[in-house]
């Protein structure tokens, strides 16, 4: 998880919290809710209707859109009528930089408008469909040099539903709690990235760059019970909604965020062990990549050097040259590597936090699982580097809650909120208002 580049540095964002957002009331709850007792928090942009723009497509050269009952297009305000559409009809959304127009099955086109049109459904439950996928709400479809900008208006509660089951999933039944401190950690980063409407065209993206979201068909019956049981909870520190990270493995013990991203550490993100109490066991062990080996060619991790390293170090003349050694420089609280030092023909180059991730990985392959990982570099006989062997444990950055942690966690009986106050330590819950 994390906003469009989350995964790469917690100074880029507001996230992880290097901003507190909100002020706390202390009205009471609704009298028989889940979160009756909590303290009530004014979440960032106090809007009535509480709605999150998703982008869902961010460069489509044409979409497809219809409904499952009748619709309308407006024009880019929302309320002057442009076209209808019938049940299940498809209109084609296509653009010409940064003009967008609808064009109905039979081939009328509405007029070309600039910048935006406006696709919404006669009744507000029908879902309206994007490229045959159903979304609720409404849709905002703005056109942009690099193609289409597909932005869905949804209730924020709605749009959990297409969260929670995507980053948890629906494990076993006895992940009930681990689902709701999902389900509340969702809402958290939701709410710290709302923004004034006329600040960004949308809040959120779809993909991991944010929360990843799949709209009505990702919808589960144990998600969506898990966000109308926490139905409004946050995690709060010193009284302010936070942005709390979370991560699916973390391999034994979670980290602070200075060891993986360039920023400053936040009181309640630091490192919390997952061993079981009296045992040399973990919570998330039960992780298929709790443990793991990554083997490279020399053939890979030169290539590797080549596409990567510059994005991440400072590469004199663009060119790395071939690796002959890697090592790891220092480790950082947790037992993450802090500094691995690339050893070329040309130079030595040092990798710090997350960013090491990004270049040990085949070209155009998957990311390093983690930075919690040791080093072995075995040679040929005239002593040239051969491969590179990793073995380490964990997935992904590690900061916040560890996902199969917490299914471990509520495997042993633990609600969401202990889930929630050992990840996260030093935090409260409160209820939006």
């Amino acid at each position: 998880m994390g906003r469009r580049a989350l995964l790469l540095s917690l100074a880029t964002l507001v996230g992880c919290s290097t901003i507190l957002y909100g002020r706390t009331s202390s009205a009471p709850a609704p009298a028989g809710a889940r979160g009756a007792g909590l303290p009530r928090v004014e979440p960032p942009r106090p809007d009535a209707d509480r709605l999150i723009r998703v982008a869902i497509r961010t460069s489509a050269n044409t979409v497809r859109i219809s409904s499952t009952g009748g619709w309308r297009f407006y024009e880019a305000d929302g309320q002057t009528f442009l076209a209808a559409g019938n049940a299940n009809e498809p209109w084609r959304v296509e653009h010409a930089g940064r003009d967008v127009r609808a064009v109905r099955s039979d081939g009328m086109p509405t007029a070309w408008k600039a910048d935006a049109i406006v696709a919404a459904p006669n009744d507000p439950a029908d879902p309206m469909l994007v490229d045959g996928k159903p979304y609720r709400g409404t849709l905002r479809l703005v056109g942009a040099d690099a193609g289409i900008v597909v932005i869905e208006t949804v209730g924020v509660e709605q749009y959990l539903r297409g969260v929670v089951p995507l980053e948890l999933g629906d494990n076993d039944p006895r992940d009930s709690s681990a689902i709701e401190a999902q389900a509340v950690a969702a809402r958290s980063y939701t709410y710290t990235h709302l923004a004034e409407p006329e600040a960004d065209a949308y809040d959120v993206t779809a993909s991991v760059d944010d929360q990843v979201y799949g709209g009505l068909d990702a919808e589960t019956a144990a998600g969506n019970a898990a966000v109308a049981a926490t139905a409004g909870i946050v995690i709060t520190y010193g009284g302010r909604v936070v942005n709390a990270p979370y991560h699916s493995t973390c391999g034994g013990e979670t980290a602070a965020a200075s060891e993986v991203w360039h920023s400053p550490d936040e009181p309640y993100l630091r490192p919390v062990s997952d061993r079981i109490p009296g045992t040399d066991r973990y919570y998330c062990e039960i992780s298929p990549r709790f443990r793991w080996r990554r083997v490279l060619s020399a053939s890979d991790l030169n290539g590797a050097v080549a596409r990567y390293l510059a994005r991440y170090a400072s590469v004199p003349g663009g060119d790395p040259g071939l690796v002959r050694d890697v090592m790891v420089v220092n480790r950082t609280e947790s037992g993450r590597v802090g500094q691995l030092r690339v050893v070329t023909n040309l130079g030595s180059f040092v990798l710090r936090g997350n960013d090491m991730r990004y270049v040990l990985r085949p070209v155009g392959g998957e990311i390093l699982n983690s930075t919690y990982f040791s080093v072995a570099v075995e040679r040929n006989r005239a002593g040239d580097l051969a491969r590179l062997v990793l073995d380490g444990r964990g997935n992904g950055h590690g900061v916040g809650m560890c996902q199969w942690g917490a299914i471990g966690r509520a495997r042993a009986g633990q609600g969401f909120r202990t889930i929630l106050r050992t990840y996260y330590p030093g935090t409260a819950l409160g209820v939006v208002q």
